[in-house]
């Protein structure tokens, strides 16, 4: 059930973007700009360097191991608020897989398909299933902190080295998303 549940998460959001995509196409008629654009954006995806496809090759399997704790937590944590962020961890990353995903076969490169390569994921701890629900909450708080944090550092590194704008973009809005998160995240903990 799990996985078709992560299936059809995947499958909404890659639809979406392409109706988003579709929404930005020009339907004005004129070939001449519609392939002027064309070739803009093929030469814009030919404008990244190996950072870019370490970021996104890196970030993916990292994304995807938040998603399965996000997953537990929607479904176990006793908290209201702790169930909103893991569901908007939930939304925002499968977003941002899809993105990068097409990033990377746009470029020829390898998607990333389990979380098996995400560095440092093997260190962390297993969720206690049979604690109380506030233990649960307090350990998938601290895991995920860690775990912004590993995301944060990815993207600052893609912020100094990488030459894809749309990458570049996405890892400000990774700092900048994630260290809210974590700032909630230390609230809810009790750390201010």
């Amino acid at each position: 059930m799990r996985k078709t549940r992560k299936t059809l998460v995947v499958m909404a959001a890659s639809a979406a973007l392409a109706v988003t995509l579709t929404a930005c196409g020009s339907d004005d008629g004129n070939s001449s700009e519609s392939s002027g654009a064309a070739a803009d954006s093929a030469s814009k995806t030919e404008d990244h360097n190996a950072q870019d496809v370490t970021f996104a090759q890196g970030m993916i399997p990292h994304h995807k191991g938040a998603l399965e704790m996000a997953e537990e937590a929607t479904e176990q944590a006793s908290s209201a608020e702790v169930k909103s962020l893991a569901a908007r961890i939930e939304k925002a990353q499968t977003a941002e897989i899809a993105t990068m995903s097409g990033w990377l076969k746009t470029w020829g490169e390898d998607v990333p398909t389990s979380t098996e390569s995400m560095p440092g994921m093997e260190a962390m701890p297993e969720m206690n299933h049979g604690s109380a629900a506030e233990d649960f909450d307090k350990a998938f708080l601290a895991m995920m902190i860690e775990h912004h944090k590993g995301a944060v550092k990815m993207a600052t590194a893609e912020k100094a080295k990488g030459t894809y704008g749309p990458a570049t973009a996405m890892a400000d809005d990774v700092i900048r998303t994630q260290n809210a998160e974590i700032t909630e995240m230390n609230k809810l903990l009790g750390k201010s």
